[in-house]
C-alpha cells in the first residue's frame, strides 16, 4: 500500500467533498498512476489545473505518484501565483478566444455570440463530437459535465459554476479576461455567423410593418439570412453589453 498527501487550491477546490476542500489530505493507493488520472479519480478535471508540484518540483500530467509524494494542484487562474511562468501542464496560449458549449449552455452561446465571440453551440453534439470539435479547432469547451472535460483530448476547457445564464456570462468574461476582447453586435446570435449592414431596400419586404415605419439601420446574418434593426430589443442589450464595457 502506498500514501501520497494532494493539497488543492482556490477554485480547484469547488470539485472536492467538504473534508477535502482547503487541506492536504492523504490518498492511500494499490496501484501506481499518472496524477492526472489521479487528480481525476477526485473529480478534478485535468482542463481546470494550471500548474502540478510534486515535492515542490513542477511536473506534467504524465508523471507517476510515488509514495510518499506531496502533490499541489494549483488551477489555471491563481492569485499568488504566476503559473504560466512554472507550469508543465498548461497549453500554449491561444491566438483568439473561439468557444463550443455543449447542450446545457445555449443561453450562454448567445450572450458569447453578443460580445462578438465565435461560438459553436448545437443542442443535439454528443459529447465526442464536442471534444473532437475543441481538440480539432483549437476553441475552449464550456461545459457543466465534469466527465466531458476529463478526456484526453480536451485541452482546452472550462466547468461553468453558475446555472443562470446572465451569471454565467459574467463567470466566463471573468475566467478568461474577455473584457478586453469584446466586438458587440458582429455575430448573428442565432447560429454564429456574422453580420453585414444591408440597404432598408434590399429587405423591405421581409419586415414587419411596424419596423418598416420606424427603422432605418439593419443587418443580415451572412449564414442563416436573419435580418436585425435597432430597435427597442437592441436598445436592451446595448444596456447590458455596457455592463461589460464599463459605460
Amino acid at each position: 500500500m502506498y500514501t501520497a498527501t494532494f493539497r488543492f487550491y482556490g477554485s480547484l477546490n469547488d470539485f472536492l467533498p467538504t473534508g477535502r476542500k482547503q487541506t492536504a489530505f492523504e490518498w492511500s493507493f494499490l496501484h501506481r498512476m499518472s496524477v492526472k488520472d489521479t487528480i481525476e479519480s477526485f473529480g478534478v478535471p485535468h482542463p481546470e489545473v494550471g500548474l502540478l508540484l510534486v515535492n515542490s518540483q513542477s511536473v506534467g500530467f504524465s508523471y507517476v505518484v510515488e509514495d510518499g509524494d506531496y502533490v499541489s494542484v494549483y488551477p489555471a487562474t491563481f492569485a499568488t501565483v504566476d503559473v504560466a511562468s512554472l507550469s508543465r501542464v498548461l497549453p500554449r496560449p491561444l491566438p483568439r478566444f473561439r468557444f463550443v458549449l455543449d447542450c446545457h449552455l445555449g443561453k450562454l452561446a448567445g450572450y458569447l455570440r453578443m460580445l462578438g465571440f465565435d461560438t459553436l453551440y448545437r443542442n443535439d453534439y454528443a459529447d465526442p463530437e464536442l471534444a473532437q470539435i475543441a481538440a480539432g479547432e483549437n476553441r475552449i469547451l464550456l461545459t457543466r459535465d465534469r466527465g466531458l472535460l476529463m478526456r484526453t483530448s480536451v485541452e482546452y476547457g472550462y466547468f461553468v459554476r453558475h446555472t443562470q445564464p446572465r451569471q454565467q456570462l459574467r463567470e466566463v468574461v471573468q475566467r478568461f479576461g474577455l473584457d478586453q476582447h469584446l466586438t458587440p453586435f458582429q455575430r448573428c446570435m442565432n447560429c454564429n455567423g456574422l453580420l453585414q449592414s444591408v440597404d432598408k431596400e434590399t429587405v423591405f419586404d421581409q419586415l414587419p410593418p411596424l419596423v418598416q415605419e420606424s427603422q432605418q439601420t439593419f443587418f443580415r446574418c451572412s449564414n442563416c439570412g436573419k435580418i436585425y434593426w435597432e430597435g427597442t430589443h437592441f436598445r436592451r442589450m446595448q444596456a447590458f453589453v455596457g455592463t461589460f464595457l464599463g459605460t
